[in-house]
């Protein structure tokens, strides 16, 4: 059958995970991904690899890590032929030890070899995002309570699949697009500063544009600015690259008053795994990690192929 070939029939069979990415949103990063590697026109396959050759495969961990993205491995060799079958042999979120095969596959070979770049190039940057959640969660969670959550800082076309990776890992997820929520960053504040707009002016200016069901949350990398966000009405405060000291002092100072007790603070800013449980023994409700999805290393796992 065709590389290309309709997978109709196995998507109407397919039961996703709870909280999984949409299989249509799965299927077209695939799609994409696929174009990108020019899988169709492999030609050093088409060229050593007759197309009636079966084959079998593995997959397998080489390294400990939080296992993530084994449907859409699925996805991307049904794309490739709708003969592939894949069996998963690990649930999904699971942690497992270096060594350990997640799946095993049977089908023709050659769009097998095809499919294997992009397969790999997904399941190791999700399962590495997964696992980098699951560290910083598990260590924040030794200091305080406080909630690990990513931020935008996504590789472009696949936030998606990162943010699911965090959720698998154990971390949460801040707001997703531009529009989800208010956040008044120091860019804003200065460009209201700017034309004579105080920080207090302008979280009053954005209260009265946007529904009262919309949170607004702004920047502060002072005491001060803390103090003015929170008097002004502000439901979370973003506490930007402070000493931990710090910011217990602006959460107990702030919890101790009525008016200001209902506001959220949100660590940021520089949050490596060796200060995070320091961070979250302030006290503060949200600790956002940009380096979750940005700088999260590719776990190492290998599809091992044995031709028939």
């Amino acid at each position: 059958m065709s590389m290309q070939a309709s997978n109709a029939g196995n998507e109407a069979k397919r039961v996703l995970p709870s909280g999984h990415p949409a299989a249509s949103i799965i299927a077209e990063i695939v799609a994409h991904a696929l174009e990108e590697d020019r899988a169709w026109f492999d030609i050093t396959t088409q060229s050593t690899v007759p197309s009636d050759q079966p084959g079998e495969a593995t997959l397998l961990y080489k390294e400990d890590g939080v296992v993530c993205g084994l449907e859409v491995v699925r996805e991307v060799f049904w794309q490739t032929s709708d003969e592939i079958e894949m069996d998963i042999l690990a649930d999904e979120g699971a942690w497992v030890e270096s060594g350990t095969v997640v799946a095993e596959l049977r089908g023709p070979l050659a769009p097998m070899l095809s499919g294997e770049r992009v397969a790999l190039n997904l399941l190791q940057r999700m399962s590495g995002t997964a696992t980098m959640s699951y560290r910083y969660a598990h260590e924040a969670a030794r200091g305080g309570t406080g909630r690990v959550v990513d931020t935008r800082k996504t590789t472009p076309g696949l936030r998606v699949l990162e943010r699911y990776a965090v959720r698998t890992g154990g971390a949460f997820n801040h707001r997703n697009t531009l529009e989800d929520g208010v956040l008044i960053k120091d860019n804003h504040i200065e460009a209201a500063t700017a034309r004579g707009v105080t920080p207090a002016a302008l979280i009053a200016e954005v209260r009265a544009r946007v529904p009262h069901t919309v949170r607004i949350e702004v920047e502060a990398d002072t005491p001060h600015l803390a103090r003015v966000a929170a008097s002004g009405g502000a439901d979370i405060e973003l506490l930007d690259n402070m000493p931990p000291d710090m910011m217990r002092a602006i959460v107990e100072e702030h919890r101790a008053n009525a008016k200001t007790a209902h506001v959220l603070f949100e660590a940021s800013g520089g949050v490596r795994i060796e200060t995070i449980a320091a961070i979250a023994a302030t006290g503060v409700d949200l600790i956002s990690v940009g380096a979750l999805t940005h700088s999260a290393p590719a776990l190492d796992i290998s599809l091992d192929v044995r031709p028939a």
